[in-house]
């Protein structure tokens, strides 16, 4: 489905550019680093709050105001790029430092900013440091780091997912690219994605250049890669081996940067979920059919986060705004709040284990969180390192849980 519109000559004259090189407008407590590198992460929890219920992170304007118009309906031709060309950074070896039940291994440098993990068939952990520009992986094994900079980065890696193949695939956001990593050679496939002209709410008659902005990406057993596009309100689809694009709009050009979708999984049957952080709803798409179809919690306002599907197909989500654990059935279409004892703050990590443990983390409370299904109750496990905002979270083959720290990354072996 296309999502761009055609610019007219007026558009042209009047369409809003930024200088190269200045950051994207954004909000500005003194506490909040700027948008481009922040994106949703570490300065400040309860302005995350309000940015995620006020639009999403403010991808307002292309960085570098470029207006070149892509071709709709589809990605435009991947090109590989050596890493030899990319600055490699070092590798540092991790040190632990606390108690047999967690570690903690410190990160090469400060200002990480890790919002998704990933972990590959060898049992090594993939994740994009925004704050740094860097894709990177932890190898357990050897205690080890090794950064790389993706070609064209602008320190927007969101989603990560590793494919069948251990190669790796992520959503540069900023960047307005789906990358393709391969470990073995070094080298990167990009899949650039439109650039959408829409209007200026703030200036009538005049118009904005946005990035489709791609936030967290899943794959589906054919290897095709679906992604959410915060700023379009649509849901993509990737074929690797066509370069094709196809776009699932979820509103017309007048709803882009309201519906915000965010968080992406596909469940047993092949069924995509997302969520929508704008809307207040959990969306389900249809591959075979194309048809997207909503279900939308009663009562309280939900700022829907990550969603994960287990073994039996039922649909799991964190809420950022109430604290809260839900639980779709889709069969029935039933509501299911689990609450966590959060005094502030709100739940964003989740993973759901292959035995159908569901895992939360709870940034201000500093804990790691698993529901018992049972009784309908959490148990909370303390992060040691004090204030140290656990965040994602990733599932290990053999039941090693992995989470994200402030310039950490964090593991606990979990006890069946």
């Amino acid at each position: 489905m296309n999502i761009q519109q055609p610019r007219s000559q007026d558009e042209e004259q009047d369409n809003e550019r930024q200088p190269a090189g200045s950051e994207p407008p954004a909000f500005s407590p003194a506490s909040w680093r700027p948008a481009r590198r922040s994106a949703l992460r570490r300065s400040d929890l309860w302005f995350l709050s309000a940015a995620l219920l006020l639009g999403l992170l403010t991808l307002m304007i292309l960085p570098g105001g470029t207006t070149t118009q892509a071709q709709q309906g589809s990605a435009s031709q991947p090109h590989t790029v050596l890493a030899a060309t990319a600055s490699a950074r070092p590798v540092a070896t991790a040190t632990n430092t606390t108690s047999p039940a967690f570690r903690e291994y410190p990160f090469p440098q400060a200002n990480s900013q890790i919002m998704r993990l990933a972990i590959d068939h060898e049992g090594r952990v993939w994740f994009g440091e925004m704050g740094l520009n860097l894709l990177a992986v932890f190898d357990p094994r050897t205690q080890t780091f090794q950064q790389m900079t993706p070609p064209d980065g602008h320190s927007g890696i969101m989603g990560i997912q590793v494919a069948s193949d251990d190669t790796i695939w992520f959503a540069e956001q900023y960047a307005n690219y789906i990358g393709h990593y391969f470990p073995r050679t070094g080298t990167y496939q990009l899949y650039h994605l439109p650039i959408l002209i829409v209007p200026n709410p703030s200036s009538p008659g005049k118009t904005l250049t946005l990035p489709s902005a791609p936030n967290d990406l899943t794959i589906d057993a054919h290897g095709n890669v679906w992604f959410t596009e915060l700023n379009a309100g649509a849901i993509g689809e990737l074929n690797p081996r066509t370069g094709h694009l196809t776009q699932y709009s979820l509103g017309d050009v007048t709803h882009i940067q309201q519906f915000d979708p965010y968080g992406i999984t596909i469940d047993s049957q092949g069924i995509v979920w997302f969520t929508e952080v704008g809307a207040d709803h959990l969306g389900r798409l249809d591959p075979a059919t194309g048809k997207i179809s909503y279900f939308t919690k009663p009562g309280e306002t939900q700022a829907l986060m990550e969603v994960a599907s287990d073994a039996h197909g039922t649909i799991w989500s964190t809420s950022f705004s109430t604290q809260a654990l839900l639980r779709l059935d889709p069969r029935t279409g039933i509501f299911t709040s689990y609450q966590a004892a959060s005094t502030a703050g709100g739940l964003y990590g989740l993973a759901v284990s292959s035995s159908g443990e569901v895992w939360v983390t709870l940034l201000a409370e500093n804990m790691l969180a698993r529901l018992d299904r049972a009784t309908g109750r959490f148990t909370y496990y303390p992060v040691p390192t004090p204030n140290s905002e656990p965040l994602a979270l990733a599932m290990g083959a053999d039941q090693t849980l992995w989470f994200t720290e402030i310039d950490k990354l964090g593991m606990m072996h979990v006890v069946a």
